[in-house]
């Protein structure tokens, strides 16, 4: 580090001692990385909250989230400017997507879409798991807002590690950023050396196919490819985790495509939405509908012999087996579900 850059750590740094992380111990091992509040614990493993944090003012509250705010942002670009944090071989990079890029993301999944996240318990707390989710609303909300429960809402605050089209990955700025809070390429060989190194690694089965979809079809799963992912987790012996997600195919219902202008720009689809193009650039605002995100029991495959992956027939079965399960998870939440808005 240069003298410059060990002026300028010195200069932005912040002293924390007033300050304190949750003191829950974590499954895998250290204790939970949120601030704690006046019961020493975060709000997450605090459940219950106590009087003396139900009676603080609320502009007291504000002052305090600000200061943890510009506390965050100053030991951000402190760390930045000495080089203390890490960058894995697929290019994720912790520091970053944790503390910048998902909170500009957590204001639409707490106050936009008001995401409730439910069954994460079935998500393991340490070692691998593969969740496999249905995939709607034109842009890839569902994986954002999927990976912002599992770090916030998960007890273990785990980061799910998404496995993303060529597409996705080429795009200019795009590409780069999506790498950088933890996508990495639709591949068999990453995906296993993800799960058999702990990760959790999502997918979404139904690829462009279903994030395309017209509206008309909303919630009726498209086919889940060739069972690419079921030898993935068969190879890596890791549970698979069924996921559904209500909400998604709301935020920009599509009622038609423009092939002949996709094929142009060399895109899977150009969708013509309720809000595209007819408001302008205000149509690519989404739609505030009401998320819940279901994380479904795990299917357990480590029973089956090493080389199952290599049978076609059994791939298929367990595809098939996972999809059901995914469909009867939208079909039984659709049914309790009082409005799409509020």
């Amino acid at each position: 580090m240069t003298e410059q850059e060990r002026d300028l750590a010195e200069v932005i740094a912040i002293d924390r001692s007033t300050r304190r992380r949750c003191a829950q111990p974590l499954p895998a091992g250290g204790t939970c990385r949120n601030w704690a509040g006046p019961s020493g614990l975060c709000r997450i493993h605090d459940a219950g909250g106590d009087a003396e944090a139900a009676a603080e003012p609320e502009d007291a509250a504000d002052a305090g989230a600000l200061e943890e705010l510009v506390a965050s942002l100053l030991a951000f670009i402190r760390r930045r400017v000495t080089g203390d944090y890490d960058i894995d071989v697929y290019g994720f990079d912790r520091d970053l997507t944790e503390n910048i890029i998902l909170p500009l993301a957590r204001p639409l999944y707490r106050s936009y879409f008001r995401v409730r996240a439910t069954g994460l318990d079935n998500v393991p707390s340490t070692g691998g798991g593969l969740l496999v989710a249905n995939h709607a609303g034109a842009l890839p909300f569902d994986a954002i807002m999927t990976k912002i429960a599992l770090l916030d809402e998960h007890p273990a605050h785990r980061n799910l590690r998404e496995l993303a089209g060529d597409l996705a990955l080429r795009l200019p700025g795009i590409g780069a950023l999506a790498r950088k809070t933890g996508n990495t390429l639709a591949h068999d060989d990453d995906a296993v050396r993800l799960l058999t190194g702990g990760e959790l690694v999502g997918v979404w089965p139904e690829g462009y196919k279903g994030i395309g979809k017209p509206y008309s079809e909303r919630y009726k799963l498209a086919r889940f490819g060739r069972g690419g992912y079921v030898r993935v987790a068969l190879q890596a012996r890791t549970p698979i985790i069924p996921v559904a997600i209500i909400g998604s195919e709301e935020t920009y219902p599509i009622v038609g495509n423009l092939s002949w202008l996709a094929r142009l720009l060399n895109l899977p689809y150009f969708p013509v939405t309720w809000q595209f193009p007819w408001l302008g650039p205000l149509g690519l605002l989404p739609l505030p509908s009401r998320w819940l995100i279901e994380f479904g029991q795990p299917i357990d495959v480590s029973d089956y012999p090493p080389d199952a992956g290599d049978d076609p027939m059994l791939v298929l079965e367990l595809s098939d087996r996972v999809r059901d399960t995914v469909q009867q998870m939208l079909y039984r939440n659709l049914m309790g579900r009082r409005s799409v808005f509020f």
